[in-house]
């Protein structure tokens, strides 16, 4: 017996000892490679799912994003396939077995199989972001036209002659010119309805400058009918000066007013955003901020009475922001995703007893979708080593299943650690956390370099994510430890948490980060304290500045698309209610902040090596930052390396270039590597 089992247990171990050692660390191939899950939509019967999936070709630099369905079991995975190749924006009709998608910008409907598609519009301006009336008989889009042009004729008119002009200067006459990563212009975005029986194309927004949904602080959730189709609900911003101004606003329209007239719904003078309107009609629940100019204030969650036409704030008692919300069929229940510590976790929220509990509490979740019968719920998920799949959860059991497994040929030949978390005292007591990544095939016995990373928003945070730009597993590849902290400022520990950034950028912040430092090269051995490394993006970038000013820890730093003379940065930025609120005031109503705090002031403390990065087309974090901040840099004799790229924006998102951002972050750090 033992001669038979001996070579057959030998035979086992040869294979899994093989297999094991064919995984690797993951690649920047590997990460690009990666299928992508978009918008995700639920059939009316609960039978099938559709989403977007996009893949990427580095040798073409260019992305394609294709529609799939699956069974709501997971099975039977395929694509939409039929003559409009490139596909997005799923959406199932509720009267038939219909499944809309634009194409081309143009809407579309076909069978769930692919076949019999019909093109629904020919608009010139195109069409997005649409949402199905209950019957089917009417949807909603929006489109950005000019708009003192009633018609589509006349906006394409208006564009040929741009189009011919050889002159192409513009003249501004009011703040918000540019947005992003984009020129502004003279065209908004205006929501439509179009009504199928009547063929007829309606602006619900006619002649207005704002936009819907809103430039900044919005999205396509912004938007939507009441349960009977009888009213369409949006959110719009209509403040004089937008540039400094958070004050989206709640509004419906009732479709059989022949005015069209658009009422207010909300209060608050912050953002209020996201109607939705409750399957029995008696409730609209939408997000509110209470603090105007304040980007990142609480969400509260708010219902309108439609009867009584009264407010009710949910979340009066309750420390959590709202991300996104779904009804249950019944109208008992709101479910929504919230930050908390490094998750976005799902709760509901039962509206008659205002008690909250926790359904999905670990990962980042995401577009939560509930099956009619209100037994399933369906959702995005992912984590540092897993990419967005598709989950369900059973209601009625608890059971949580993953149910699309798309880039499994990938993953399963990686070499993942999964994060750890530590927490440290930061600035007055302040308990801080932070992930921790070991690099692959990690070994306790060995020293291992240190890269210390910082976040950006400021208000955000390094959470349990797959990222395809900050990768946290993508930093570890190269053999480094990976700290990433979650300083002052950050979301998910509190709004109190998160508020304590603002007006001392470089203040408990600074010390919290410190802190956290020390607590990591003393804590874990296998930290080579005398090589560690720093960078970040944003806000995190210009931290990278205020260290590069008041410390000396690090061997090399990297900053990216950071902030580094708070003065220069308020005229040149175009959110202005971010810096105001941030440095509480103007350049010159409250200097004495701006000068505290901006880098730019401490340039003879510069000693650091860094590699500078930045876009051209980054506006919110203009590229003169990075060109004052390289200037400082190479007139004070410091090792500076300046990565510029005129064609990416406060990302990088191109695949060549960012082939090209990976191994120059790399590279530098390998430069300056202690032996």
């Amino acid at each position: 017996m033992r001669k038979v089992l001996f070579p057959f247990f030998m035979f086992i171990m040869f294979v899994s000892f093989t297999f094991a050692q064919t995984k690797h660390a993951i690649t920047f191939d590997d990460l690009w490679a990666m299928k992508r899950i978009g918008a995700v939509a639920l059939s009316p019967d609960g039978k099938t799912l559709a989403f977007e999936v996009t893949t990427y070709n580095v040798e073409t630099n260019k992305g394609t994003t294709v529609i799939c369905l699956a069974d709501s079991t997971g099975d039977n995975v395929r694509e939409l396939q039929n003559d409009q190749k490139v596909k997005r924006e799923p959406v199932f009709m509720q009267n038939i077995d219909k499944i809309s998608y634009i194409a081309d910008d143009q809407l579309w409907i076909c069978n769930y199989d692919g076949t019999n598609a019909e093109k629904l519009t020919d608009f010139y301006t195109g069409v997005s972001g649409v949402v199905w009336a209950a019957k089917g008989d009417k949807f909603l889009f929006v489109s950005s036209v000019y708009p003192d042009c009633d018609t589509q004729e006349k906006n394409k008119a208006k564009d040929e002659e741009a189009e011919k002009n050889p002159v192409k200067a513009k003249i501004f006459t009011e703040l918000m010119y540019r947005h992003w990563d984009a020129w502004r212009g003279e065209k908004r975005s205006h929501l439509f309805l179009f009504d199928l029986k009547a063929n007829k194309i309606t602006d619900l927004t006619p002649a207005s400058k704002f936009d819907v949904p809103t430039i900044a602080l919005g999205g396509d959730k912004d938007y939507g009918f009441s349960f009977d189709s009888k009213d369409v609900f949006f959110t719009a911003n209509k403040s004089e000066v937008i540039a400094t101004s958070t004050n989206n606003d709640v509004y419906y329209i009732a479709l059989d007013d022949p005015n069209l007239t658009q009422r207010k719904i909300s209060l608050s003078e912050g953002n209020d955003n996201q109607p939705l309107s409750s399957p029995d009609g008696n409730y609209i629940a939408f997000r509110s901020m209470s603090r105007a100019g304040f980007e990142a204030d609480k969400q509260s969650l708010i219902l309108f009475n439609t009867k009584s036409q009264k407010l009710i704030n949910l979340f009066n008692n309750i420390d959590l922001s709202v991300g996104e919300m779904k009804w249950t069929p019944d109208s008992r229940y709101i479910y929504f995703t919230a930050a908390n510590n490094i998750n976005e976790s799902i709760y509901r929220i039962d509206i008659d007893k205002n008690k909250i509990e926790m359904l999905v509490e670990g990962n980042m979740n995401s577009n939560i979708l509930i099956s009619k019968t209100g037994d399933f719920m369906y959702y995005k998920q992912m984590k540092s080593t897993l990419p967005n799949e598709l989950f369900s959860f059973d209601l009625t059991t608890g059971k949580t299943t993953q149910i699309t497994h798309i880039n499994k040929p990938i993953l399963d030949n990686i070499e993942w650690k999964e994060i750890e978390t530590f927490w440290s005292i930061g600035a007055e007591g302040a308990k801080v956390q932070s992930i921790l990544v070991k690099p692959p095939f990690f070994d306790e016995n060995k020293k291992y370099p240190m890269i210390f990373l910082i976040h950006g928003g400021p208000q955000g945070a390094w959470t349990n994510d797959f990222h395809y730009r900050w990768n946290l597993q993508m930093f570890a590849s190269k053999g480094y430890v990976v700290v990433a902290v979650n300083p002052r400022g950050s979301t998910g520990y509190g709004q109190k948490f998160c508020d304590e950034i603002s007006g001392d950028w470089g203040g408990k912040p600074y010390v919290d980060l410190m802190n956290a430092y020390d607590y990591a090269v003393e804590n874990y051995k296998f930290i080579d304290k005398n090589n560690t490394f720093a960078a970040g993006a944003s806000y995190g970038g210009y931290m990278i500045n205020w260290l590069e000013g008041h410390e000396n820890r690090f061997n090399a730093v990297v900053c990216h698309d950071g902030v580094f003379n708070l003065e220069s940065m308020y005229g040149s930025t175009e959110e202005l209610w971010f810096p105001e609120w941030e440095y509480k005031g103007t350049p010159w109503t409250n200097r004495d902040m701006y000068v505290r705090w901006s880098p730019h002031q401490f340039v003879k403390n510069f000693k650091t090596p860094m590699l500078v990065v930045h876009g051209a087309n980054d506006f919110r974090v203009p590229e003169s930052q990075a060109f004052e901040l390289f200037t400082a840099l190479q007139k004070m004799g410091v090792k500076s390396k300046f990565l510029y790229f005129p064609d990416e924006t406060h990302f990088v998102t191109k695949p060549q270039n960012a082939k090209l951002w990976w191994s120059t972050v790399f590279d530098w750090f390998e430069q300056f590597k202690r032996k």
